[in-house]
């Protein structure tokens, strides 16, 4: 019987999750169209949840996102505020259509079963299970029916990892919403992370306002202030943070990234940021390691979900090899912690 999903304790104001998910088989199968409507399919239901996704990365075989999630309210929707989100999700025929079915539903079987009809609209919100279930879902229904096929689209149940907020300046956060956006430029898909448009940094420097959003959001923590002022120190720290790991004897990267000029003259136009770690590609506490942070922040995690741990283990806080002093994950991964394969 598999364990369930590591959760933030229910009394965090918010929590961040990211989450990967690959195509069965790790098949190519995810081309221009598929991404786009898998982007849009992404924001929708983004908007029904009531989720943020700060940054987020869709391949051709498996996907990325940093989703921030508020706390689930302790009190019910009312018709009014479940009618708004509604309409902000799918517009105005939909929010008409379910308030004729609320009124016909109370007409016809009183109040109570009204309000399980708003409960099973509610219980998607605020859940990053729901909101991943309800994603995939969809799109594999949209999938299978354009290329004419059936079955299962997605290998097992998604990844996730708990992922340290705003707190400390928000170093981890910042770390692997780079690890995402960085993923097409270790790829080698294209040059410049800006050039890729199934991406949150992409989407925003082409002008998305919803990623612009998210990447207010996620540079919150410094002193950037604005769309263009975020997306300046966000380019800054991809740069800063994505050059080549070296050459090998015949003179082509150990790992593709930026090289050393274009990180140089990318500094000097945005100025350097206070970032101490240098992220290496494919680092598999981002997608193993179950919660990332200070030492402080997961042993707090590792206090709320004890239950889930043998009597042996002492406290939750495991050092991130390679990653500099300050960064800890929940699970220690002593082999491999650093994969060779992009994504």
């Amino acid at each position: 019987m598999r364990q369930a999903r590591l959760r933030a304790p229910a009394e965090w104001g918010v929590s961040h999750y990211h989450v990967v998910s690959r195509v069965v088989n790790r098949e190519f199968v995810l081309g221009d169209e598929e991404r786009e409507q898998f982007v849009r399919f992404m924001r929708l239901y983004e908007r029904l949840c009531g989720v943020r996704v700060l940054t987020y990365c869709v391949l051709s075989n498996h996907f990325h996102l940093l989703v921030e999630v508020p706390r689930r309210r302790e009190r019910a929707l009312t018709e009014h505020e479940l009618l708004v989100v509604v309409r902000r999700a799918y517009g105005g025929a939909r929010a008409r259509a379910l308030k004729v079915e609320l009124h016909q539903t109370r007409e016809m079987a009183g109040e109570a079963k009204a309000a399980e009809l708003m409960e099973s609209w509610a219980k998607r919100m605020w859940d990053i299970s729901q909101f991943m279930k309800t994603l995939k879902q969809r799109f594999t229904q949209w999938f299978n029916k354009k290329h004419k096929r059936k079955g299962t689209l997605w290998e097992e149940r998604f990844r996730s990892s708990l992922v340290e907020g705003q707190e400390r300046g928000g170093q981890a956060l910042h770390m692997v919403a780079a690890y995402i956006d960085l993923n097409p430029i270790r790829a080698g898909v294209v040059e410049d992370p800006k050039d890729y448009r199934w991406s949150g940094y992409g989407e925003a420097a082409g002008g998305g306002r919803v990623a612009r959003a998210g990447m207010r959001g996620l540079m919150a923590g410094g002193s950037a202030r604005g769309a263009e002022a975020a997306l300046a120190a966000y380019r800054v720290l991809l740069f800063g943070i994505g050059g080549e790991e070296g050459v090998r004897e015949d003179g082509t990267p150990i790992r593709k990234g930026f090289d050393r000029e274009a990180v140089r003259a990318e500094l000097a136009r945005g100025g350097r940021l206070n970032v101490e770690d240098y992220v290496r590609c494919r680092v598999r506490y981002f997608t193993d390691g179950a919660v990332l942070g200070s030492r402080e922040f997961v042993d707090r995690v590792f206090d709320a979900v004890r239950e889930r741990f043998g009597e042996r283990r002492q406290d939750g806080a495991r050092r991130v090899r390679g990653l500099g002093p300050s960064l800890y994950a929940l699970r220690d991964l002593r082999l491999d912690p650093v994969s060779a394969t992009p994504g």
